[in-house]
């Protein structure tokens, strides 16, 4: 069930709770999972051997952790410990990568690995469908199948960081592998708040993948509630999926805008607290004759007055399902020009993987 913001208990870092049957490893932050060892009679200092183990690419049953024999079956006999193979991969004529995973129950969630200059970016989903109605994008008009737990959503950078060992990429340490985690993938990541913070929990810890706050970005289309309890709770990169810089016209595209307008969003953008040199980004799919005219560039400018910004602008890739088109460059480059001569930094982002549908909106699950 897709829970409403507010519904949703406040500052559960403690992760997933599983409802009857054998606990999950992958599911548990590390206090949760300290607490479970110790539950089972063993010292907190395993709880901390363990998860440094389970973040590791590759470790795919209980004989590979490294414990002693009789921790193994005490572990094996009371818990279990998930992990993802991807059903399908497709390669891009650009490098991207594409992962479709079958999850226990049959839903398909699709992950994005996305080459630059020897960098690697992971794309990943926090849930399988999309609630939000988003008018342009493939995944919300799929619909909402559920959300994803935590170790679901750490399982898909476990299992593309096993596919590019298994491909010889080598790095010193396996967090070195993925340079940036975006979540941007299918689904709205902070309406499965309490999943994705503990997912953040495990991802960030140092005894495991120890992934930094800058490298880590969290993309919203406005929950505003929501954007709130992540600024206080944990500290990562926000980006607003934006797309208009009017009510009305943001309410059409995305229908989560008439519950939370852009006056709230944009507050919301205001409170959000950032450190030293660190700016929202801003996405902005433009849509021929819809959102693209240079007075809609000059309504942005002013609606992002005052908040610290990066502006993204992604020319639509044109699914093909859809009625939309892109402008053409001279429109866009124009676009950027008003919002450049405004004194915001804009780029205009290539679609990556869009002969694989793997570029933004493009994610459907159909593998």
């Amino acid at each position: 069930m897709n829970m409403h913001p507010q519904q949703s208990s406040r500052n559960n870092q403690d992760g997933y709770v599983p409802k009857g049957g054998p606990v999950d490893l992958r599911d548990l932050t590390p206090a949760r999972l300290k607490d479970y060892v110790v539950s089972l009679g063993l010292p907190a200092k395993r709880g901390r051997q363990i998860f440094s183990r389970l973040c590791l690419p590759g470790i795919l049953d209980f004989s590979q952790l490294g414990i002693s024999r009789e921790v193994t079956e005490l572990l094996a006999g009371r818990a279990t410990m998930s992990s993802l193979t991807p059903a399908a991969v497709e390669k891009s004529s650009d490098g991207t990568e594409k992962f479709a995973f079958r999850l226990a129950d049959g839903a398909v969630i699709e992950s994005v690995l996305i080459p630059e200059d020897g960098r690697h970016t992971l794309c990943i989903s926090s849930q399988s469908g999309c609630a939000m109605g988003c008018v342009f994008c493939l995944t919300g008009g799929q619909g909402f199948v559920r959300n994803l737990r935590p170790s679901e959503i750490v399982n898909q950078v476990l299992a593309v960081m096993t596919h590019m060992v298994a491909g010889g990429i080598e790095r010193a340490t396996p967090r070195e592998l993925l340079n940036n985690l975006v979540f941007m993938g299918m689904g709205e990541p902070l309406a499965n708040y309490d999943n994705l913070l503990a997912a953040l929990t495990i991802l960030m810890d140092d005894h495991g993948l120890g992934f930094s706050e800058r490298r880590i970005t969290v993309s919203t289309c406005g929950i505003v509630p929501r954007m709130d309890d992540l600024g206080r709770d944990i500290r990562v990169n926000l980006a607003v999926s934006l797309h208009a810089a009017d009510d009305a016209v943001r309410s059409s595209l995305m229908p989560v805008n008439r519950t939370h307008g852009l006056d709230s969003l944009l507050n919301a953008c205001r409170r959000y607290p950032l450190g030293k040199k660190k700016v929202i980004l801003f996405e902005y799919i433009m849509l021929k004759g819809i959102n693209d005219s240079l007075a809609d560039a000059q309504l942005l400018a002013e609606k992002l007055q005052g908040i610290p910004s990066r502006i993204n602008l992604l020319p639509y890739n044109g699914s093909g399902e859809t009625d939309f088109a892109c402008p053409d460059e001279a429109q866009t480059l124009a676009f950027q020009k008003v919002l450049r001569d405004a004194g915001f930094n804009t780029f205009i982002r290539q679609s990556r993987g869009a002969d694989i549908s793997a570029a933004c909106g493009q994610l459907a699950g159909k593998s």
